[in-house]
């Protein structure tokens, strides 16, 4: 299948780099200094139990997901309807789009610009960039989708790939799970500048992450979703099984970029303001994220 991926960060490197491995005709769009190093030397694919060069394709442009068959929007939430519309006058009619990113609305937003189905996926794995064109995978890397014409075809796809893919007939549901989850660690982990496994041994860490997704999951209820499974006990699961993973919002920050952080805890403060119910942990933690971005200003890396 040819399949590009728009947003060749640490999970677009990942999935676009298993997929290229299989033997999938793979373009990787994304920054010049990431692009100019997959095209000398291809991905640099660091895994528990491989690193090889992957051979692949990748440019800078928008215009490279023409004729690609599926497409795997990999942007940070910030970029989605920028992302979309630089790439909508490409798209073939009849691709197949997916939204691997943080947040819930991603699919919505990508389809509202596109004027194309966007089909939305939960994606859960450990990954970062360890340089130009090398990701480093520390753990997991299973997704979600949702039932639809195309679904069996690319769980079959993915499992060759050695992804594993559930199909949930409550995507909106899992969607939220993963919203908490990565409300629960992400600020924390980005003020800090600490990996889970510490974050959760560190006094008053625990009693504070759970009085966050106990907000959560009353936004959740008064949003009429339907959360699968036990939002605190993924929360503990996560802590062990990625223990020495840094989120997404602490690696940007470190590298003193944007983060998610309104499309995860700003989210929940904005959809707990209209729905009046009371977020002060999820704001306290938007407002320390939104002060240490404030101190990049302009100097932050677009």
């Amino acid at each position: 299948m040819k399949i590009a991926i728009m947003g060749a960060g640490a999970v677009g490197c990942y999935y676009g780099g298993m997929l290229a491995r299989a033997g999938h005709d793979v373009t990787l769009i994304g920054r010049p200094q990431h692009v100019e190093a997959i095209m000398q030397n291809g991905l640099l694919l660091e895994t528990q139990t491989f690193t090889e060069y992957v051979p692949l394709k990748a440019s800078t442009a928008p215009d490279a997901v023409q004729s690609a068959q599926l497409v795997l929007c990999c942007i940070k939430s910030t970029d989605t309807e920028s992302a979309a519309a630089a790439m909508a006058p490409f798209l073939e009619p009849d691709a197949i789009i997916l939204s691997l990113q943080n947040g819930v609305d991603n699919a919505q937003r990508l389809q509202a610009v596109t004027q194309h189905p966007v089909h939305p996926a939960v994606v859960y794995v450990a990954t970062g960039m360890a340089g130009p064109g090398h990701v480093k995978h520390n753990g997991r890397g299973e997704l979600v989708i949702g039932p639809s014409p195309c679904a069996d075809q690319l769980c079959a796809m993915f499992a060759a790939a050695a992804i594993p893919v559930e199909i949930s007939g409550n995507v909106t549901g899992a969607l939220w799970a993963k919203l908490i989850i990565n409300c629960a660690f992400n600020a924390f982990s980005a003020i800090t500048q600490l990996p889970y496994g510490r974050l959760m041994e560190s006094e008053g860490v625990p009693e504070s992450m759970r009085e966050l997704v106990e907000e959560c999951l009353a936004v959740a209820k008064a949003d009429g979703v339907s959360l699968p499974g036990n939002s605190w006990e993924s929360v503990l699961q996560i802590a062990q099984s990625m223990a020495k993973q840094f989120s997404s919002t602490a690696q940007d920050l470190a590298l003193q970029k944007p983060s998610e952080i309104d499309q995860l805890n700003g989210y929940v403060v904005a959809r707990g303001q209209a729905l009046k119910v009371p977020t002060p942990v999820n704001r306290l933690m938007l407002t320390l994220v939104k002060l240490l971005e404030s101190k990049y200003g302009e100097s932050a890396v677009i």
